[in-house]
């Protein structure tokens, strides 16, 4: 299955769980990946400065998939943010890639999906930049139709999640 292919190509580089609830809302597939830099003076203990880049996958799979199910699930991914990210003095960004599965998406609604997936855009800075930014890739995989969309940030990971 798709969503066990995915789990092995992330599973050398992220902590996964499956079946994840952010605000209310299931994911079979959650991973995370966090890394810390920092430089220190002499010692271990003294640390001058420390940055954090973190990066987050929700991976969402849906039967059928139409225009009103692709707005909720943004809305959440918007919502997830919040949830997540743990904005401070050495954190840099955080990613959170949302990845959508379809087995089927309403012919009728398509075109606009697709589109929406190309324009969507979201990026939170905390604290005017200064506790980082974060920021929100979204890719939308319908088994079907074999097709794969993503929007500008997505693009960076597109080939991960190609069947």
């Amino acid at each position: 299955m798709y969503i066990d292919a995915i789990e092995n190509k992330l599973r050398g580089s992220f902590d996964i769980s499956k079946n994840h609830i952010i605000n209310g809302c299931s994911y079979e597939l959650f991973a995370k990946y966090h890394l810390r830099n920092e430089k220190y003076i002499l010692v271990k203990k003294a640390v001058a400065y420390a940055f954090e880049n973190n990066e987050y996958v929700l991976l969402k799979y849906f039967k059928d998939f139409d225009k009103n199910t692709y707005h909720n699930c943004t809305d959440n991914l918007i919502k997830s943010v919040n949830s997540i990210v743990n904005p401070s003095n050495e954190h840099m960004s955080s990613t959170i890639s949302g990845i959508i599965v379809t087995e089927n998406i309403i012919e009728e609604d398509l075109e606009y999906i697709k589109n929406a997936v190309k324009q969507f855009r979201y990026n939170k800075g905390f604290a005017f930049g200064f506790k980082g930014w974060a920021d929100i890739r979204l890719i939308l995989v319908s088994l079907n139709e074999g097709l794969i969309s993503a929007n500008k940030k997505g693009k960076e990971v597109k080939e991960v999640y190609n069947f």
